[in-house]
């Protein structure tokens, strides 16, 4: 096999595509856009297309616009088009023009007149219901509308009569004239245009009559000279209508190819799904951490170049698949593994006190910023007499292979010394408050003479040096893998997780102390964090990006077993 044939095998389908596509000389380059609707904010869904779009534009040498389809001036706003524009860019895409769908709805008019005038539109007096009537059903032909054969003059003259805002809403359409016993649903009539009094967010006033989405798309892509345009699954049904407007209007004529959109388990990317969660607060907005949109990844504490990497991990597929969110998890670990910084930090405290660690004394120890990046250096962390260690990294009576610390046990402090624990204090309950230890002074690390072997390492921080935060432990926010899948009487809030956020009261070493909003570092041995945006000069907030392991595998595995 040569190099070549082992290069195009690599390739995805909508790659080789546009190979042939170029080989062939139907295209003379790779021209694509991203046109989202702004009626929302972008999800994890949008970021497969984006990275698609702009990657293969990229590749190529090639252009990738971005176009706003805004024809529905009823949902569409321009603070969505501001925050599409931040994501996209967040995520490390430029694009080459910026365009607008109602830019072209002067042109899309006078194409508009051009079909009538050929006798290939139609204006139909039919209401919304009657209209669904007469389009038939998946097993049964549609059927004429009444107002199908008026005049080219005629459709022309009610047309005008539509822009100029002589009729009611929803008192007549233009629709193309096609095919009413067409197999393919979207070819039976489709509207083009419908009557609709709102102020649009650029044109204003201007237009009574907005185009569709299938009208206006194609049209959009030729003005643009978009040479493919890349879509996701449910558009293959609407290609043949794409295809259909340009060859009528003979004008430049795209390549649609139609990919698998992003499903990932354990969420619901539907905006219906959004908007009740964000509405009904079981979210504080759309940038909490639990959501599932761009800025809400984004301020969760995922990177970037973790997601454009998940994109790429996942590929492009010609068929409709759920892809497991532990990927994703997976994308940013890996990705923070290699970047962030290592600090120790404790959420749970229980106080471990030094019994025979001389009174005052403080020493700086060395520890490792980063053990995989050896040009992170080093930095200094207090220990002394009065410490914080994680209460579940002690246990007065432990399971044989707790390799923690144990009453009448020993183990290692990261960064510090071995210590024995010789009691133990409690409250009145009975809950332990504070561990009595013994240090061996010989057993420092980096410095250990005292030929002494244990097993296990925990973190800690020094009590009197550590800084108090606040900490947002995110998980996922649905417990199961298709929360759209509900029994009888339930809905998908029925599944939220009831623990996808606990905030607790940490301590943390002092290098943390001056972190900035946006700074993301281990918490060593517990998981990769960020600083959140809601931090103060007098507290600083972190939010849990991710643990450090698949936690949900083992829950979910440990279940099948019993």
């Amino acid at each position: 096999m040569t190099e070549s044939s082992e290069q195009r095998e690599s390739k995805n389908f909508v790659e080789q595509a546009i190979d042939e596509d170029l080989k062939s000389g139907r295209f003379s380059g790779v021209f694509t856009r991203f046109p989202p609707e702004p009626n929302g904010y972008l999800h994890i869904g949008h970021a497969k297309s984006i990275c698609l779009n702009f990657g293969l534009a990229r590749t190529h040498d090639g252009t990738c616009n971005l176009r706003f389809d805004d024809t529905n001036p009823t949902k569409e706003e321009t603070e969505y088009v501001e925050s599409i524009m931040e994501d996209i860019r967040w995520l490390g895409f430029e694009w080459d023009s910026l365009h607008f769908a109602s830019d072209y709805f002067d042109q899309l008019y006078q194409w508009a007149e051009k079909l009538i005038e050929e006798g290939h539109a139609y204006v139909c007096d039919l209401n919304a219901d009657e209209t669904r009537q007469y389009r038939g059903t998946l097993t049964a032909p549609g059927r004429d509308s009444p107002y199908r054969d008026r005049s080219p003059e005629e459709n022309l003259d009610l047309f005008r009569r539509m822009r100029d805002g002589e009729f009611e809403d929803g008192t007549r359409a233009l629709r193309a004239k096609i095919d009413m016993a067409s197999p393919n649903m979207n070819l039976r009539d489709p509207v083009m245009y419908r009557i609709l009094r709102a102020t649009h967010h650029r044109t204003g006033d201007k237009w009574c009559i907005y185009p569709t989405y299938d009208w206006t798309h194609g049209q959009s892509d030729s003005i643009e000279g978009i040479t493919f345009s890349i879509c996701t699954l449910e558009f293959e049904n609407h290609r043949p209508l794409y295809d259909w407007y340009c060859e009528k209007l003979d004008i430049h004529h795209p390549r649609q190819i139609e990919f698998a959109k992003l499903k990932l388990s354990t969420l619901l990317m539907g905006k219906r799904y959004m908007i009740r969660l964000v509405k009904e607060g079981f979210v504080t907005g759309w940038d909490d951490p639990r959501m599932f949109t761009i800025r809400g990844y984004r301020r969760r504490g995922y990177t970037p170049e973790s997601i454009r990497s998940f994109c790429a991990d996942v590929g492009v597929a010609k068929f409709n698949s759920t892809i497991e969110i532990v990927r994703l998890e997976n994308s940013i670990r890996e990705h923070l593994n290699r970047i962030a910084p290592r600090r120790m930090a404790v959420l749970d405290p229980v106080k471990l006190t030094i019994t025979n660690w001389p009174e005052g004394r403080v020493e700086l120890n060395e520890a490792i910023n980063n053990p995989g990046d050896a040009d992170a250096g080093k930095r200094e962390i207090p220990f002394s007499g009065q410490l914080f260690i994680e209460r579940d990294d002690f246990r007065e009576e432990a399971p044989r292979k707790f390799f923690r610390l144990k009453k009448d046990g020993a183990v290692r402090l990261r960064a510090g010394y071995i210590v024995d624990c010789h009691d133990v204090i409690k409250d009145d309950e009975g809950n332990v408050i504070e561990i009595l230890c013994t240090y061996d002074p010989d057993s420092k690390s980096g410095s250990d003479t005292s030929g002494r072997k244990v097993k296990g390492t925990i973190h800690w921080v020094s009590a009197e040096h550590a800084t108090e935060v606040e900490v947002r432990l995110y998980d996922r926010l649905f417990m199961v893998d298709d929360p759209s899948v509900v029994e009888e009487g339930q809905t998908f809030v029925d599944h939220l997780n009831p623990d996808s956020l606990q905030v607790v009261t940490g301590y943390v070493e002092p290098a943390l102390a001056k972190a900035e909003v946006g700074e993301r570092v281990q918490f060593e041995r517990l998981g990769y964090y960020i600083v959140d945006e809601d931090s103060t000069a007098e507290k600083q907030v972190f939010n849990r990006i991710v643990p450090l392991r698949d936690t949900w595998g083992k829950i979910e595995a440990k279940g099948k077993k019993s």
